[in-house]
């Protein structure tokens, strides 16, 4: 093989061990994944006859469902909304010089670095009814006499996971946007004082536009990070009481694993899927419209 045609073939030869990778792991899954819910399968996993879309209809009808593919929603909008948003804040409060910086950035790191299962068994704690650290708090302070049910309902408890939630997502927002304030030239806002740009006309004309790639990079994996986000829920709640705290990902394990209705849960994997490559693909294609723009 002479030069020209090596140089040709080389990008190739580079990329084939991690399309190979993609293809065992990522691709095949896949397909497995889409038979199985097409198929009827038994309890020990063995794909037996197509029965078409008979496990998506099973799904669909169950009580829970749509509960379920509303808290889904809801966890997901909430949680990448409400951790971008304070995500941004606090990148453009530690892109500031300030004493201590170093120090309260390491701390920011902490909720990043710990497993969720930790953060979530710590959230527990803090809001236990009997024993909590809050309730503790409080009537240390002098605040409250008694203990309070930080969690009367499962919405209350819901509320209190999408809390954790954001505490663990905040930290990746914040330090996806520091590094793209810190390659903003100081520059430009030089010459915007000079023009007579207040502090709001500078974050919406320089800051924002030329962090946005940050941006989207951060909230399209977030999206994909807290849609099947599954320790939090699991460790909190399990998903109980009736399902009413469960999403797609905790959900489809209950079937798979607790009730043995691998086709369905399968059927749920797939629906959970498609909504995430639906909302991602939009997100992007709308960013790059106005990017062109």
């Amino acid at each position: 093989m002479n030069k020209k045609k090596f140089r040709k073939v080389e990008p190739y030869i580079w990329m084939a061990p991690s399309m190979i990778l993609m293809g065992i792991f990522i691709i095949i899954p896949i397909f497995v994944i889409l038979r199985m819910s097409l198929s009827k399968v038994t309890r020990a996993g063995i794909v037996k006859e197509f029965t078409g879309f008979d496990n998506f209809l099973k799904v669909i009808h169950t009580s829970a469902f749509p509960m379920v593919l509303k808290n889904t929603v809801v966890w997901t909008i909430v949680v990448v909304g409400l951790s971008t948003l304070l995500g941004f804040i606090l990148a453009l409060i530690l892109n500031n010089k300030f004493k201590g910086r170093k120090i309260a950035r390491a701390i920011i790191v902490f909720p990043w670095a710990t497993t969720l299962v930790i953060q979530a068994s710590v959230w527990k704690f803090i809001i236990n009814t009997d024993y909590g650290t809050l309730n503790t708090l409080l009537k240390t302070l002098g605040i409250i006499e008694k203990n309070i049910n930080w969690t009367p309902t499962a919405g209350a408890y819901f509320a209190w996971e999408i809390a954790c939630g954001i505490f663990v997502t905040i930290p990746f927002v914040c330090f996806t946007v520091l590094s793209g304030l810190q390659s903003i030239d100081s520059t430009l806002y030089e010459a915007a004082t000079v023009d007579g740009c207040n502090y709001w006309q500078k974050l919406f004309k320089i800051t924002i536009p030329l962090v946005k790639p940050q941006l989207t990079i951060s909230t399209i994996l977030n999206i994909i990070y807290v849609f099947n986000s599954f320790p939090i829920i699991w460790t909190m709640t399990k998903g109980d009481p009736a399902s009413k705290t469960d999403t797609i990902v905790t959900y489809l394990y209950k079937l798979a694993f607790y009730n043995g209705k691998k086709g369905e849960a399968a059927a749920v994997s797939v629906i959970g899927f498609l909504i995430l490559l639906v909302c991602s693909s939009v997100y992007m294609i709308s960013v790059l419209r106005k990017e062109e723009d």
